[in-house]
């Protein structure tokens, strides 16, 4: 006979909850027993019955610490095994939690496991009971000539229990598996401390890891292809200076050709320069502001107040907001004649403030630039701030955290 799918499911589930809550009830009852015991002892300490009370109290209370970390181990295995369910190992910065685990809640879980138990043999023993009636002598069932009637009513109540035993094992263990974890692992409070420390770390690796990517391209960027793209702007420039017998079109075609040459290569020079620039690394934030201010089309107001340098990745989110910023004011900012940069270090703080004159109005939530610029600057744990309205004028302020 083949057992169908759903029914061969519910079956391995009720059998997994079964195995479940028998492994559960000695070692929920067991902590209860030493208690008791203890408790016993304590009693008898205290109204002097015997001299070797105490002794047998220490020994208890000894015993009973001791079996803490075993049973929770024992049930950290139960869980995993039967359930799958991994329970951080504790350690003992909190050993009250799993005291309480093992105390009140054990005796509270091993009373509902042992109940649930009963019932199911209890239902088990109801749903048999013709064959126990036919056990019997048959004297007895002359005797009691209304035991088919009786039997019926306790097969159907023992198949009542049994229709309802899966769901009240399934409730159980949820119960179970939700109050374990909160108490047998770490606590939740130091859980999520280590956790978001761990998510700090990643993260501060991701953005040193791309970083350094970013300088890597630049470098191969700068030492192969812009120096292929000069080579090859020379070369056209001295083929249109010394050949001068070729016919106008092919003197034409190399003129183009080292005109779009050189452009290319400022193209790929401003890329490089976006991507991370040289004397970022070489000079420091200042050399590398300037050259933004210089290279700005409109004026630029620069103060830099750096007694020494930061971390490369506080630098180079501050110049790639001060380079964002700057081309945003040239781009919208509208009636913008000029724009001011100041950046200060107050203690473990890195201040960047960028302003201009323009007509104000930018929206930093509808602006995927300014979205940008607010990822990047938390990236590094940074607060990231704008005023803009209508009329102007229009400031940024960033703070990046360089601790020292």
């Amino acid at each position: 006979m083949k057992i169908p799918p759903a029914s061969r499911r519910a079956l391995g589930r009720l059998t997994r909850d079964v195995s479940f809550v028998a492994l559960g009830v000695p070692l929920h009852l067991l902590m209860g027993v030493l208690l008791f015991v203890a408790f016993g002892f304590a009693w008898e300490t205290v109204a002097g019955a015997d001299g070797g009370w105490p002794i047998a109290l220490g020994i208890t209370v000894v015993l009973t610490v001791l079996c803490v970390p075993a049973l929770t181990a024992a049930h950290r295995r139960r869980f995993r095994w039967l359930l799958g369910i991994e329970i951080t190992r504790p350690g003992w910065r909190r050993p009250w939690r799993q005291f309480v685990y093992h105390g009140p809640a054990g005796l509270l879980l091993g009373g509902l496991e042992t109940l649930l138990l009963a019932a199911l043999s209890t239902g088990l023993a109801a749903v048999t009971v013709y064959v126990w009636v036919w056990a019997v002598p048959r004297q007895w069932r002359i005797d009691h000539p209304g035991h088919t009637t009786q039997a019926l009513y306790v097969t159907l109540t023992g198949l009542a229990v049994l229709a309802a035993a899966p769901a009240l094992a399934a409730a159980l263990v949820r119960f179970e598996a939700h109050v374990a974890p909160g108490l047998l692992g770490p606590d939740p409070h130091e859980d999520l401390a280590r956790r978001v420390a761990d998510l700090t770390e990643s993260r501060a690796g991701a953005v040193d890891a791309a970083d350094a990517e970013r300088r890597r391209i630049e470098r191969d960027l700068h030492d192969g292809a812009q120096q292929r793209l000069v080579s090859l702007a020379l070369n056209l420039g001295l083929a249109r200076a010394t050949l001068k017998d070729l016919p106008p079109e092919v003197l034409e075609v190399i003129d183009t050709a080292h005109r779009e040459a050189k452009e290319a290569i400022e193209e790929l020079d401003q890329l490089v320069r976006g991507l991370h620039p040289a004397v970022l690394d070489e000079l420091g934030l200042d050399a590398a502001l300037s050259g933004l201010a210089a290279r700005a089309p409109l004026p630029v107001r620069l103060r830099v107040d750096l007694p020494r340098r930061v971390a490369p990745a506080v630098e180079a989110v501050a110049y790639f907001v001060v380079s964002e910023a700057l081309t945003n004011i040239a781009k919208h900012a509208r009636e913008a004649t000029r724009a001011e940069v100041t950046v200060t270090r107050l203690g473990g703080i890195l201040r960047v403030v960028i302003a201009d004159d323009g007509t104000g109005g930018a929206d930093p939530s509808k602006g995927s630039g300014l979205r940008g610029l607010a990822q990047r600057v938390r990236s590094v744990d940074g607060t990231f701030r704008m005023t803009s309205p209508v009329g102007g004028p229009t400031m940024m302020s960033v703070e990046l955290p360089c601790p020292t």
